[in-house]
This record gives structure tokens, C-alpha cells and sequence, in this order.
């Protein structure tokens, strides 16, 4: 096996590489070569986890590569774990999921792996592969896919017509020679599929549905000739073609009605595609040049007439228009866009023209990521399908011995074996893997593809079930609550401080360069109040408290109530009215100048500054709605507690935590889980990204961090917190239909494979029932289209923020 190797810097590096394989039990020789970074290991039973995970311990990396195989061929259940085993058994292979639903497998393996080798493993296993993004093939059916169901009930009709008949008291029966004419080319014609597919399985030393039908069709077929050719002397015997054509017939009409229903679970995904333009409008030179959207390059500028799409993601440069994102976002509106506001690839462009510059073109638009986080879910399993896999990978074998079981006990019960082959026939058709591998792949693709569609993405299939089991759901409150864009309130020096001006002044010099909310909102009052701000050194972060630094020649800090009493330096004066502040919820910073041991100046508080933050006009009834699903909310914030009781108080939220540190909000989730809680974490900063990781489920908001998106396992692509009631309300009814599948996909076989082996189930029967159950699965699964996001309906409007009168609004002119 070869390794790309990552880290390696000397000799040593690669020497100690090589001890580390060495000592992976199993492994006979071991060489690295520093210049080309690979390590050739011989190895008894290839394993590429365990040798990566050795490297890994010795402190270097291993490259791995994902692939994605279109794989063609597989019809139930149990080919998923026949391509699964086959593509396991490749040498570097690590993980692999198949999905039945996609037809595709996803391969995780080292990137020494060549694809080829991952396609040939696929052949030999008895199916067709290729790249996923390589287009299939060019081919012109001879017939449409009805057209094999439609040429089979056609022939079928007259063999079962006599069983129809006899209820209205009629007695008619085709002749024996006809009944062989017109089921031998449903058999062997429209059936051969079967015999190939079977046959497959057979040489992979495996089983699946097509085997069993194979099998059931003919052994109904074989004994209805031999019935006739041995009673062909004395009239038409009682025959059994109607069973095999019916069975085949029906089993082709199941998998084309459960084709369209596939197809129309990945409707969402076909929906973003069709938003991506073929072509863009590029200037050049001042001159409007149509090019093909992949030629497009970062930092041209595109220009989109009214009613056209965007074709890339930017920023707008000249123009104003209103822009329709409701497919990507889900926001049904459309937003106003004018100069320097951000959009995005796919979106509709309203009432006039706008000129943009382009900032991410390809696989890097929004539009294209998207599309990626959903395929991957889609392509994902979840937790449950473990447990049908187990059962998948055994159900074939099981479902012949009990035909065999079948066959021999009816044989000893009335030493007829005729009766004894047709009930054993029955028992091989009813049985149905499909419907096992179907009901939760379906429910994922309809489900993720609804959610998508109203702005929801959800990273994996994983998170998506974890989410329904969610009770508790923690918001970070800046920016996910409120709008995260803090405004000066106040500015207040204390008794015999500076003037409100040189507060504000020394306040800015401190924050200059500070990316921190609050610090913004000081720099704009300053630059509204026309203030000069002096140049500040030596500052550094007070981390979750505030920062310090030397400005005009004393040392400062501007730091939070808490940092405040920790210096153990009392408001003073400012005491009542930083109260009154903190329980109008706003945030109060205290401004100190501190001692100085050169000069023996004692530390003095200077004065306070009181930040709002407009509470987000849906916050409120995002907490409702949450409450209304029995879901318990808690809200985190680094203010003091009056800050944050008056915010909570506003929300209808009774469990908040106020003054927690950044790196205290992990803590804070882990000691809810601790509770036995299952746990939801809202958040949208960097600082957001270990909460969101010990969460059960991270939820995150587009408006925030890249860091937070990929560390959570949601992303909502609009800032509503209404999206996170939505995102836990997709992701249970997408569990429940999933369960309701397995359900009937397992009552459908527990059921009716006893009543086959009993004798009360006639094949013709059994082979509808079969049909029928892949087909109502599917159904089932299409049901999660009809959902709809609530917070697609606009929030109510916001109450106006109270205005905090403050000395600064006397200091300075507006």
C-alpha cells in the first residue's frame, strides 16, 4: 500500500514515520521516501485506518480523497451492502456509504487509491460505476421506461382475467398453449433483467430482490409447463402462469411508479441546479461581453438587467433594485440591494439594472456550496439505517431457507408438492428489501431538499436526526436574538471626570482597531460627533472583559461591570444610574484609567458608556414557537445580569445565564447535557464555535462566521431566529416519516411472509403486495414536500427602542 504522507520536514521525520507502521501488527515492511512524502508499507490484510491512525500518533498526516461513484444496477437493500462489502475490500479504502435512494456511493480512502480500482470493485461486486461528475453516457432508449409495465399488463391481462371473471359468475380459462405463449415472453423477455441481476448476485456470492423473484417466477413458470405437458392428453390442467406474469408485471410496475417517486424527492436539488445561469455579461473595457458563467473571474464586474439572475456572488457597485432570494434563503420578500451590499449567485434581480463585482465564482459561490451541503447529507446515512443495514445483509438468505422451510413442510403435511412449490413461490415474492433500503434515504433527500428550500441546511444525516430529539436549545443572545449591531446610548463621566467629549475621545483611541461590536459603535459616534481620536499603544485584549492600552500618556482599560469589580473599584455616583441602564437592558462599559507604579497614581474609574442592541423583530416569537414544540430555551450573554434579565424578560425566556465568559459558553452546554438534556446551540461567532461543537446538534447562522457554519451541523441562511422552531419541526417530521416507513416496510415482510408460508397468500397476491410496498414507502417519504417553513410568514414588527436620554446627546451637536 502507498501513503502521501503531510508534516515530514528531515530524516528523522521519515525515520520515525517508518517505526511508527512497523509496529501496526500486521505490517512487514515499511519504507518512506522524504522527497516524494510516500511510505510503501507491505501488509498481511491491508488496513488503511489502522496505518493512518499510526502516523497520525507519531505526529504527521496522511492525504485522503473522497469519491463519489454513480452506481447503476442495485435494486433493494441488499445490494447496498454488497457494494458497500466490495468497495470495503479495496486496499486504503476507509469508509464508504452507499445510498440507494441517489444511486451513489461516497468513498472515503487514502489518496493513493486510484478511482479505477474503486470502479472495478463496483464491476466485480455484479453492478456499473463511474464517476459521479462525469455525465452518463449519451443513449437514445428503444422504449420509454412505461413501456416494459405497459407491454407486461397486456399480456398478463388475459392469464388473471379468469380470476376476475368467476366472481361475476363467469368461467373462462385460455387455453393451456396460449397461456405458455403469452407468459413465456413476460418471463424471459421482460423478466430477463431479473435472471442477469440475480445471476450477478449469485457469482458475488450474495443475494438480493432480483434473485428472489428469479427464483419464485420460475419455479411458478417451470411447474405450470410441467403440468401441462404431462396433462396435455387429458385437457388443461390447473396452471400457474398467471402467477409468474403477474409477479413480474407487477414488480416492473412498482419500479417505474417508485423511479418517478425517487426522482421527485431530489426535485430540490434540481430546483438549486436551475438556478445557476449558463452565462454572464461581463464589462470589459467598458464594453459588454456575454461569456460563459465558468469564465467569469473574481473581481470582474457583471452586470444584470431586471428580471435576469445573478450569475455570480458580489457586491454591488452602481445601482439600486430589489433582489428575490426566497430560493436560497427562503425569504419570501425581496430585499433592497443598492451600493456595497452583498449578493448572491442564483438570485433574481427586481426593478432596475445593477452593476456587481464579482467575489466568488464556481464551486465557491454560496449557490454552489448549498447544493454541496445538501448532496452530502442526502449521500449520508442516518443513526437508524445501521439497523436496517444488520437486517438487509442477512434478509435474502433468511428469506430462501424459509421458502425451503416452506417447501419441505408442506411436502410432509399432505405429501403434495405442487401446493408445497406455489406457497414456497409465494413466500420468495412477497419478500421485500426495497422497501427496507428505500424508507430512510427517500425521507433524508425529501426532507434536507424542503429544508434547503426554505433556507435550512443541514450539514449531515446525522444532525438531522439528532435534532428531533432536541429539548433544549441555547441562544448566544448577540446577533442571534438581537441584531448584533449595537448602538452608544449613553455616555456618562463620573463627578469631577473629563468633559463627555474627552470620554468619548479616549474611549475611541482604545477601540480604533478593534473589530468588536461595540468598539464600532463608539468609532461611528465619534466620527458623527466629529471628535479627533488620538493614536493608542500597547493595547491588548482583556479576553471576555474588555481591552487596555496607553493612550496620551496614561494607561486605560475599558472592560465590563465584572471586569470592574474584580479591580474592586466602585461606581461611585454612577452606581444608580448604571443600574437603571443594565434594567433597561442595555450593556454598560466602564472606562478606568489604572494605576500607575512609576508615578504612584492610584487607578480612577472615569466614567461609562451604555450600549443597545435592538432585540430581532422575530426574537420573541421564535422563543413562542419553540416553547409551543415543549422545547425549553436558555439564553447565554457576557452582559451583566440586569443587561440580560431585561432582555429575557422581553423574550419570554425564564432560564438565562448572564455574565459568561466566551470560552465559559462550551461549559455551559456540556453542564445541560450533564442534565441529560439534549441540547441545540444558536450561535453565529468565532467565539460561538467550541459551544456550537459541544452542542448535540450546532445550529448556525449565515449572518455570522464562517468558523461557526462549519463547525455547526445546521446553518440557517437568513438571520430568524424563527428558522431554528423550523429546522427542529423539519427534522421530526422527517424522523417520523422515516420510522413510518420502516414500519411498513417491516410489517409488510413480517406479516405477510407467514401468510405466504401458511398457504392464505396466493402469489399473485404476494407479488402485489411486494410492488405496493416499495411504492407506498417512497410515497410515504414524498409527504414531507407538503411542508412549510412558518417562518416564511413576516415576523411582527418590532415595538421602537426606548430612547435613553444621555449626557453625551447634551455634549456634542447631532
Amino acid at each position: 500500500m502507498q501513503l502521501q504522507l503531510t508534516g515530514m520536514t528531515c530524516a528523522s521525520c521519515a525515520s520515525r514515520v517508518e517505526k511508527a507502521l512497523l509496529k501496526v501488527p500486521g505490517v512487514a515492511a515499511a519504507q518512506v521516501n522524504l522527497a516524494t512524502e510516500r511510505a510503501s508499507v507491505e501488509m498481511a490484510t491491508p488496513d488503511g485506518a489502522l496505518l493512518r491512525a499510526a502516523v497520525h500518533k507519531a505526529g504527521y498526516g496522511v492525504v485522503t480523497a473522497e469519491t463519489t461513484l454513480q452506481v447503476e444496477g442495485m435494486t433493494c437493500a441488499s445490494c447496498v451492502g454488497r457494494v458497500e462489502k466490495a468497495l470495503l475490500k479495496v486496499p486504503g479504502v476507509l469508509s464508504v456509504a452507499v445510498n440507494l435512494a441517489t444511486e451513489r456511493a461516497t468513498v472515503q480512502a487514502l489518496s493513493t487509491v486510484p478511482a479505477a480500482a474503486l470502479r472495478a470493485a463496483v464491476v466485480k461486486a455484479g453492478y456499473t460505476a463511474r464517476d459521479a461528475s462525469t455525465p452518463a453516457a449519451a443513449t437514445t432508449a428503444a422504449w420509454p421506461a412505461w413501456a416494459a409495465p405497459a407491454l407486461g399488463a397486456v399480456l398478463t391481462l388475459p392469464l388473471v382475467a379468469p380470476m376476475v371473471l368467476v366472481f361475476f359468475g363467469l368461467h373462462w380459462m385460455p387455453a393451456g398453449w396460449v397461456q405458455l405463449a403469452l407468459a413465456t415472453p413476460v418471463q424471459f423477455g421482460l423478466g430477463w433483467r431479473f435472471y442477469r441481476a440475480g445471476w450477478k448476485a449469485v457469482r458475488a456470492g450474495a443475494g438480493n430482490m432480483d434473485l428472489l423473484v428469479a427464483l419464485g417466477t420460475s419455479a411458478a413458470y417451470g411447474l405450470s409447463v410441467w403440468l401441462l405437458f404431462r396433462h396435455a392428453a387429458h385437457g388443461t390442467p390447473h396452471l400457474y402462469f398467471e402467477a409468474s406474469a403477474a409477479v413480474i408485471t407487477l414488480v416492473l410496475l412498482g419500479k417505474w411508479l417508485e423511479g418517478r417517486a425517487k426522482r421527485q424527492t431530489a426535485d430540490a436539488i434540481r430546483a438549486l441546479n436551475a438556478l445557476r445561469p449558463a452565462t454572464a455579461r461581463v464589462l470589459r473595457d467598458g464594453v459588454e461581453v456575454e461569456l460563459p458563467v465558468d469564465e467569469v473571474q473574481v473581481g470582474d464586474l457583471v452586470t444584470v438587467r431586471p428580471g435576469e439572475r445573478l450569475p455570480v456572488d458580489g457586491e454591488v457597485t452602481a445601482g439600486h433594485s430589489h433582489v428575490d432570494e426566497s430560493l436560497i434563503t427562503g425569504e419570501s420578500l425581496p430585499v433592497a440591494k443598492t451600493v456595497g451590499d452583498p449578493v448572491t449567485g442564483g438570485a433574481i434581480n427586481g426593478e432596475a439594472a445593477l452593476t456587481v463585482k464579482t467575489l466568488a465564482v464556481g464551486t465557491e459561490t454560496t449557490l454552489a456550496r448549498i447544493i454541496r451541503m445538501v448532496e452530502s447529507a442526502q449521500a449520508g446515512k442516518a443513526p437508524i439505517q445501521r439497523l436496517v443495514d444488520r437486517v438487509s445483509a442477512v434478509f435474502v438468505p433468511v428469506v430462501l431457507g424459509i421458502a425451503a422451510l416452506t417447501f419441505v413442510g408442506w411436502v410432509l403435511y399432505d405429501g403434495q408438492w405442487e401446493p408445497a412449490i406455489i406457497n414456497a413461490v409465494a413466500v420468495l415474492v412477497i419478500a421485500c428489501p426495497c422497501a427496507l433500503g428505500l424508507a430512510t434515504p427517500t425521507a433524508i433527500m425529501a426532507g434536507t431538499g424542503v429544508a434547503a428550500q426554505a433556507g435550512i441546511l443541514i450539514k449531515d444525516a446525522e444532525a438531522l436526526e439528532l435534532a428531533h430529539a432536541v429539548n433544549t436549545v441555547v441562544f448566544d443572545k448577540t446577533g442571534t436574538l438581537t441584531e448584533g449591531r449595537p448602538t452608544l446610548v449613553a455616555v456618562q463621566p463620573t463627578d469631577g471626570g473629563p468633559p463627555v467629549a474627552d470620554l468619548l475621545r479616549l474611549a475611541a483611541a482604545l477601540q480604533q482597531h478593534s473589530e468588536h461590536p461595540l468598539a464600532r459603535a463608539v468609532l461611528e459616534r465619534a466620527r458623527a460627533d466629529g471628535l479627533s481620536v488620538p493614536a493608542a499603544t500597547d493595547t491588548r485584549a482583556l479576553p471576555g472583559r474588555g481591552l487596555q492600552g496607553r493612550v496620551d500618556g496614561q494607561t486605560l482599560a475599558l472592560g465590563s461591570s465584572r471586569w470592574l469589580r474584580e479591580q474592586g473599584l466602585p461606581a461611585g455616583t454612577l452606581q444608580t444610574e448604571a443600574t437603571a441602564l443594565e434594567g433597561a437592558g442595555h450593556t454598560v462599559s466602564w472606562l478606568v484609567r489604572l494605576a500607575d507604579d512609576t508615578t504612584g497614581t492610584p487607578a480612577r474609574l472615569l466614567g461609562l458608556l451604555a450600549f443597545g442592541d435592538t432585540i430581532k423583530p422575530a426574537a420573541r416569537d421564535a422563543v413562542a414557537r419553540l416553547q409551543a414544540l415543549g422545547v425549553a430555551t436558555v439564553m447565554l450573554s457576557g452582559d451583566n445580569r440586569g443587561s440580560a434579565e431585561a432582555v429575557a424578560r422581553q423574550l419570554g425566556i425564564t432560564d438565562f445565564r448572564a455574565e459568561v465568559l466566551p470560552g465559559d459558553k462550551a461549559a455551559a452546554v456540556q453542564a445541560l447535557r450533564a442534565d441529560g438534556r439534549t441540547v441545540a446551540m444558536v450561535g453565529d461567532g468565532i467565539n460561538d464555535a467550541p459551544a456550537l461543537a459541544a452542542a448535540d446538534v450546532g445550529i448556525a447562522m449565515s449572518t455570522g462566521t464562517d468558523v461557526a457554519m462549519q463547525t455547526a451541523g445546521i446553518t440557517l441562511m437568513r438571520g430568524d431566529p424563527r428558522l431554528v422552531a423550523d429546522a427542529l419541526d423539519v427534522s421530526r417530521r422527517t424522523v417520523a416519516t422515516i420510522r413510518r416507513g420502516l414500519f411498513w416496510a417491516f410489517a409488510y415482510n413480517v406479516v405477510g411472509i407467514p401468510l405466504a408460508a401458511a398457504g392464505l397468500l396466493n402469489p399473485v397476491i404476494a407479488g402485489a403486495a411486494m410492488a405496493l410496498s416499495s411504492v407506498s414507502v417512497v410515497a410515504n417519504a414524498l409527504t414531507l414536500r407538503r411542508w412549510r417553513a412558518a417562518s416564511q410568514t413576516p415576523p411582527p414588527p418590532a415595538p421602537p427602542p426606548a430612547r435613553q436620554a444621555d449626557a453625551a446627546t447634551q455634549a456634542a451637536p447631532a
